[in-house]
């Protein structure tokens, strides 16, 4: 990990909170699966558009493990990609979506959320919101897909997005099987610790922070539980939850922060805090053997949840 960092730092990029959100995007696009491995071919890969609240249109992708005409009513995990709520989509998380659905044997639905500072906050979370609501629908289960077996997760600022899906599904009376938490964003503001410890020289640096909060939300608004989802008054009664942390992370504390807020109020869950790697490391593999694993622990977490024995 370090070897890598050094090399990352070594190209001299231009960071992100010197580039307009446009540039910023573009230059995400460009480096966000170089240290992945090759793209798994699957058997069923769909780009579809789902209806957001207000009627607009959202992309979204359907990854199976299996042909549509085999598919049943397969297991889904709805997923929200990382980036800061302003960078990133459906192609920058291709391959790991990828990876999900082969090693889970369940479906992903990757959501193309809308992004800030075009759609600031709430829009994220109101375009995960219908996402679930329509994975609930007939027009899903028409396509394969088991309603009564859904599970939401994400990275990053997508982890955060599947943190608040999971609340809300729980306040409209939607059971979910698991909320797979991946190096999540929880708190209002970055105080903690890990946020002083990781500021600069680990990938994710604090004015890149910065720059996504300051495009995403006003800071008077950011104790909403829609953004900090540790701020949530209540978490009693929510899915079962998974959380992957990267120990050289600014978000690890808030991660495991959550996880105890969640276990506190009785609900499952299993930490796994990866050590000596950064956040976004699950997006490494070609680099880093952690990734794999992780996203191997990812997929049986899923698996268990889903009661899935063997793979279809």
């Amino acid at each position: 990990m370090a070897g890598l960092l050094e090399r990352i730092q070594r190209a001299q990029r231009t960071p992100f909170h010197a580039m307009t959100p446009a540039q910023a995007r573009a230059a995400y696009a460009k480096a966000a699966e170089v240290l992945e491995p090759p793209r798994p071919v699957l058997p069923w890969v769909q780009d579809l558009h789902l209806p957001a609240a207000d009627g607009t249109p959202l992309p979204a992708r359907l990854y199976g493990p299996v042909p549509p005409a085999q598919a049943g009513h397969l297991p889904v995990l709805l997923y929200l990609h990382g980036g800061g709520f302003c960078i990133g989509g459906l192609d920058t998380h291709d391959n790991l979506c990828r990876q999900l659905a082969q090693r889970s044997g369940g479906a992903v639905l990757a959501l193309d959320y809308r992004l800030a500072p075009e759609h600031p906050f709430p829009a994220a979370v109101d375009d995960t919101w219908a996402a679930l609501r329509w994975l609930a629908s007939a027009e899903a289960r028409r396509l394969g897909l088991d309603s009564e077996r859904i599970a939401i997760g994400g990275d990053s600022a997508g982890g955060t997005l599947a943190a608040v899906g999971a609340i809300h599904a729980r306040d409209i009376g939607l059971p979910l099987a698991l909320q797979l938490l991946i190096t999540p964003g929880t708190t209002a503001h970055a105080d903690t610790g890990s946020h002083h410890l990781f500021a600069n020289g680990f990938l994710l640096d604090a004015a890149n922070i910065a720059w996504f909060f300051d495009h995403y939300i006003p800071y008077h608004h950011r104790h909403d539980w829609r953004f900090a989802p540790l701020e949530a008054p209540d978490l009693d009664g929510v899915a079962p939850a998974w959380v992957l942390l990267a120990e050289c992370d600014p978000l690890v504390d808030e991660g495991i922060a959550y996880a105890d807020r969640l276990r506190s109020a009785g609900v499952a869950v299993g930490l796994e805090i990866v050590r000596g790697v950064v956040h976004d490391f699950i997006k490494m593999g070609r680099a880093l053997h952690e990734a794999g694993a992780a996203q191997q622990l990812a997929a049986q977490a899923l698996r268990a949840a889903w009661h899935l024995e063997t793979l279809p």
